[in-house]
């Protein structure tokens, strides 16, 4: 930014030079023809000179805008890479505040916004702070009553802007949090209407979003509103002012105390001295959803990381021991403990089922061992070195993990299973697919594993959408794997298949399964418990 300031300053000084310019040639040409009776032969060099002086402002006007719109696509860049570089750093559940929806309008829609601010409020910030200081000077080199009546009148357009910021402000924050909380309402409602047209709850949700939508639809409204009446307030005060300097120049013209020249060079310059001012608070609309969506992106980056250690010789999971000694875990949304002095051992190359009533902190569990979630009390021992003191990236380049609803994108299959090590052949991909059992249904599919999938694994059912998570989770060929509810929502059919895909993965590798259903229990070396008390199976 510092570049762009400095050239926004260079610009503005240049323009307002020009301004006085071209404000002084033509006060000069007119005041020459109708007094002095010069005709076009004689009015040739200054009509040149002031083509010039059009020309350079208007060449000037157009590099200061290719400017801007260069720095704000570039700032945007920079955030939108920090704030999500941040966000995937905080990890899941670190941004209580925020949800999917918000971010993703954060990051989008919201930093969009800043177009607004650099490319016309800033530009036009450094010109108010310029044009009225050179445009000043010359009129009091030139009358100084007319002077002494812009310096009495300009401060007042930027009080009533002041005032008029502070209501726009808190207007676009309330409009912001309507938008944040649509996007959120509206993503959510998405990812779930296969469920809410099973349970018969689309339309209900559907006229949620649509009295959200109101509420935005009227908030945008409103500040509209306040935004003309605010420029009428400006444009307004700006008007009676010129007006003012006109009266002031009108009257010593007729008495003789003032000459044409001078009169023309005051009438042409007062104007523009006002101009910037009201154009600030023109442009100070535009860009306040995008300086109230800067806010927010600063409160997620001034969020601090969680402490992360720096032992980057990281033991392998599925040969050493991994202890959980009496781990508690806490959230701020929630009274009681998710997890509550949690002990277990997770033996080397076993399969470990963890079991238990919803709510008693399985998931949590794997969250934990993931080092998305740092425990309040108790601690994480990996062949006798603290979690806490591993590198994070190191640690979980030793973890496959397979969530409860696998995420699939826009791409082919192969793209979406390359997603493990983006570097792997071809081949070793549709050998990972064989493992998982997903190249039996990739096979029948038109253009095998190069078939492209719809946005979350449109057009699959369930179970091959897990068993494409489970083909990653081959392709990244890791010691320890964690499986968050692998089978539920699936039959009989798709349940076996993934359970005969997970009994190959777990061959020479750490296994740890939260599940309720038999199939996998039966698979399981072990089997813990939680619940109030911890039980261990045999």
């Amino acid at each position: 930014m510092r570049a762009f300031l400095s050239a926004s300053v260079a610009f503005g000084v240049a323009g307002a030079v020009l301004l006085v310019a071209q404000a002084t040639l033509l006060a000069d040409l007119v005041a020459r023809t109708f007094l002095a009776g010069a005709g076009l032969a004689e009015l040739s060099g200054g009509l040149a000179t002031l083509a010039a002086v059009v020309v350079a402002r208007a060449a000037l006007a157009g590099l200061a805008e290719t400017v801007a719109h260069r720095t704000s696509g570039a700032v945007k860049a920079r955030l939108r890479q920090r704030l999500l570089a941040h966000a995937v750093a905080l990890g899941p559940g670190a941004l209580p505040g925020e949800r999917t929806g918000s971010l993703a309008t954060l990051a989008t829609r919201g930093l969009d916004a800043l177009d607004g601010y650099f490319a016309r409020y800033l530009p036009q910030l450094v010109l108010a702070c310029v044009v009225p200081l050179v445009v000043g000077a010359r009129i009091l080199a030139a009358d100084w009553i007319a002077a002494v009546t812009i310096g009495v009148t300009l401060p007042l357009i930027p009080v009533f802007m002041a005032l008029v910021g502070l209501t726009t402000q808190q207007r676009t924050a309330r409009q912001w949090r309507r938008l944040e909380l649509l996007a959120g309402h509206f993503l959510d409602m998405v990812a779930g209407l296969p469920t809410l047209k099973v349970f018969g709850r689309a339309k209900a949700q559907a006229r949620a979003i649509q009295q959200v939508t109101d509420e935005y639809r009227q908030a945008t409204l409103a500040t509209l509103r306040l935004a003309f009446l605010s420029s009428l307030v400006l444009e307004l005060l700006a008007t009676l002012s010129v007006a003012l300097v006109a009266v002031g120049i009108g009257l010593r013209l007729l008495h003789g105390a003032l000459d044409l020249r001078t009169a023309l060079l005051v009438l042409i310059l007062a104007p523009e001295a006002y101009l910037p001012l009201r154009l600030v608070g023109a442009h100070y609309h535009a860009s306040a959803e995008g300086m109230t969506a800067a806010a927010k992106v600063f409160d997620v980056l001034q969020t601090p990381l969680p402490p992360a250690g720096d032992v980057t010789a990281v033991p392998d999971p599925s040969r050493e021991r991994i202890q959980v000694q009496r781990v508690t875990v806490t959230y701020p949304d929630r009274p009681v403990p998710a997890l509550d002095e949690v002990t277990l051992d997770v033996l080397p190359g076993e399969i470990l089922a963890i079991t238990g009533p919803s709510g008693s902190g399985k998931s949590t569990l794997l969250a934990t061992l993931l080092g998305f979630v740092r425990p309040v009390s108790g601690r994480i021992m990996v062949d006798g070195v603290p979690l806490a003191d591993l590198d994070l990236d190191a640690w979980r380049s030793r973890i496959a993990w397979v969530p409860q609803r696998p995420h699939l994108f826009a791409g082919t299959a192969a793209d979406n299973i390359r997603l493990a090590r983006p570097e792997a052949s071809d081949a070793e991909v549709a050998e990972a697919a064989r493992q998982a059992g997903a190249l039996e249904f990739l096979a029948a599919l038109p253009d095998g594993l190069s078939t492209r999938l719809g946005e979350g694994g449109a057009g699959l059912s369930a179970g091959q959408r897990q068993r494409l998570a489970l083909a990653r989770a081959f392709l990244a060929d890791r010691p320890l794997v964690l499986l968050d509810e692998p089978t539920s929502h699936l039959d009989a059919d798709a349940e076996a298949g993934v359970v005969a895909a997970i009994e190959r993965l777990a061959a020479g590798r750490t296994v740890v399964i939260v599940t309720h259903r038999p199939a996998l229990l039966a698979l399981a070396d072990r089997v813990v418990r939680l619940s109030a008390r911890q039980e261990v199976l045999p």
